[in-house]
């Protein structure tokens, strides 16, 4: 019949639905899948639904008694209209059901944003669209959606993902973002507009740190930076990772909102608006944890390789030093040398035992240059525990 028709392989078995599914038909449906699935039943199932335009309460009780005999159903491409009666009947939470998405290319498109997660390009003059480095991402566009949601809803100003697209081997959102352009293109192109850039980007950071946020809707910055803690301790000396632990243990827990991927590459100027982007990174927890990802991304990551900070940001090393030093006697209020020195030297041990996380996790493919940095960034945390007491600023 013309509603069903099926592929197989040794992995599973795709059943094809197309045209209308209801009353009518539903019952020659359900036993043309049971003459294709016969014998098969090892083989998961999948019904793709690209070419259904239709389906009734008969053909979701057929859907249902399938689900039943296969738990790992999957319903995949489904066409908006389709999906959203899957979704108005709560389907969606019962089984797998993958909406069909529209096909973007960023092939040539410029990059406004980027996180550890993946890019943002610009589409066009109205819209840009997130890429996803996570092949299977579409539980991450939906954790971004929904803390974005809530930081826009808690006053962050912030792009809104309208739309989710297929961008190569991976998903996308795209958002509204209207004249973009981010706050490391203006650092790169027009320096006589550093200071107001720092006091742009110091006021936005003073603004979500200042917010407070519900009971259980963002992820604890302090338990992330214990596990990295966990992870990497080990390579020092016994004394010295306990104290590690001790210090960051002894940082309280906090409700309010810390971005986790604060950097000028993630602040853009729309129009005449300061906005916030990449907020996959959204959490909560003390200040120190976002300057401690602002030192990273200004001077950590670079610090052994000026030109690294180039290729990130777009502009040179000095820059990004200058800014970050400008950025944090801003955010601190002071222009004391010696202060800002030891709110460094505090920022700099949790900086450090992130970096030697990172490099463990994700080894640079020059083991010299990565060897060089591990024993610099090892040296420099041991030589400044040996020094302080507390992470507190």
């Amino acid at each position: 019949m013309k509603e069903v028709s099926a592929v197989f392989d040794n992995k599973k078995t795709t059943i094809f639905l197309s045209g209308r599914i209801d009353s009518g038909n539903a019952g020659a449906v359900e036993a043309e899948i049971a003459r294709f699935t016969e014998g098969k039943n090892d083989l998961p199932l999948e019904l793709d639904a690209a070419a259904l335009e239709y389906i009734s309460s008969a053909g979701l009780r057929v859907i249902l008694r399938l689900k039943k005999a296969n738990p790992a159903l999957r319903v995949i491409n489904v066409q908006p209209e389709v999906y959203e009666i899957f979704d108005m009947t709560g389907f969606t939470e019962m089984m797998e059901i993958e909406k069909a998405y529209r096909t973007v290319s960023v092939e040539g498109c410029e990059v406004i944003g980027e996180g550890f997660n993946g890019k943002v390009y610009r589409l066009d003059e109205d819209t840009v669209v997130k890429t996803y480095k996570n092949a299977d991402a579409l539980a991450d566009i939906q954790h971004e959606r929904e803390v974005a949601k809530l930081a826009l809803i808690l006053g962050v100003p912030t792009a809104i993902s309208y739309d989710v697209v297929r961008v190569g081997d991976s998903y996308g959102s795209v958002f509204e973002l209207l004249r973009a352009r981010s706050f490391a293109k203006i650092l790169a192109g027009e320096p006589e507009r550093f200071d107001w850039c720092v006091k742009e980007y110091v006021n936005m950071l003073k603004k979500i740190h200042s917010i407070s946020v519900p009971e259980g809707k963002l992820p604890s910055m302090k338990e992330k930076t214990l596990a990295v803690i966990g992870r990497m301790r080990g390579i020092l000396p016994q004394e010295s990772g306990d104290k590690l632990q001790r210090l960051a243990e002894e940082i309280p827990e906090s409700d309010r909102m810390v971005h986790g991927d604060y950097h000028t590459k993630n602040i853009v100027l729309a129009g005449d608006e300061v906005l916030v982007i990449d907020m996959d990174t959204l959490s909560v927890g003390c200040p120190i944890f976002d300057l401690m990802q602002m030192y990273n991304s200004y001077v950590g990551y670079s610090e052994l390789d000026p030109a690294a900070v180039l290729a990130f940001q777009g502009y040179p090393a000095e820059i990004a030093r200058r800014f970050w030093q400008a950025s944090l006697s801003a955010y601190l209020g002071t222009q004391e040398e010696e202060t800002l020195r030891k709110a460094e030297d505090k920022i700099r041990i949790l900086s450090y035992a992130d970096l030697i996380d990172w490099s463990i996790r994700y080894p640079d493919s020059d083991e010299k240059k990565n060897s060089e940095a591990f024993e610099y960034r090892k040296a420099a945390l041991m030589g400044l525990l040996q020094k302080t007491d507390t992470l507190l600023l």
